[in-house]
């Protein structure tokens, strides 16, 4: 059997539901997939709130602030993703906060360069299970270093970027490239430098589209 090379860049954010959906669906895809594909999978950041204070903010207030939404539009927006996540593996719990999330880009960044092959990956999961699911603040340094440790990451390392500022150009250099090169939503899904997938979509419509960039690159 032959192996496919790719390689998919995620840019998202830790405060994105739709990125929790997102991911859950590509690995859905790709598990489905198999050992078809060789995969690179790096996480990218992009922040939806990157002027939010420490402290955060209300959630409801403020994405019918940020969108223009009534309550009655912010439930049906809710109940869809609840639903969506529930498809794909990711349960929805309260989220009655919105943290900023620049000092977790600054540990996913950090894992994917000092962590074993998969840190920065566990990482992002965690990430997305501790806001989406249990509502605990991705921005909160006792948070991040439970979950660094959850993960089998080094905690002292982890405590000594976060105490700094090491990381911070590069997370803002990656953000401001990825504008520079279109995205304006997220989640992105980025194959090859060269493909977009945009959106949260099912697991299906990855697969499709995963084979399709495989079979065109064989050709």
């Amino acid at each position: 059997m032959n192996t496919t090379a790719m390689k998919i860049d995620f840019v998202s954010d830790v405060a994105c539901p739709w990125c929790a959906v997102g991911l859950n669906s590509l690995e859905l895809a790709l598990q489905a997939i198999g050992p078809e594909m060789a995969v690179e999978l790096h996480f990218q950041p992009f922040e939806l709130n990157p002027t939010m204070s420490a402290e955060g903010a209300d959630a409801a207030a403020y994405l019918k602030a940020k969108y223009g939404l009534s309550d009655a539009q912010l439930a049906q927006n809710r109940a869809v993703i609840r639903e969506r996540g529930a498809a794909v593996g990711f349960g929805f719990g309260e989220r009655v906060r919105v943290w900023n999330t620049f000092d977790a880009h600054r540990l996913l960044h950090w894992a994917g360069l000092a962590g074993p092959e998969g840190s920065q990956r566990a990482l992002k999961h965690a990430l997305l299970q501790a806001y989406h699911g249990d509502g605990r603040n991705p921005g909160a340094h006792d948070v991040l270093l439970d979950l660094i440790a959850q993960v089998g990451l080094d905690v002292a390392a982890a405590r000594e970027v976060l105490n700094g500022d090491r990381y911070a150009a590069e997370v803002r250099a990656a953000e401001q490239a990825w504008q520079r090169a279109g995205i304006r939503s997220v989640p992105a899904v980025v194959i090859n430098d060269r493909h977009l997938i945009s959106g949260g979509q099912p697991p299906e419509v990855f697969e499709q589209a995963l084979r399709q960039i495989a079979a065109e690159a064989t050709r």
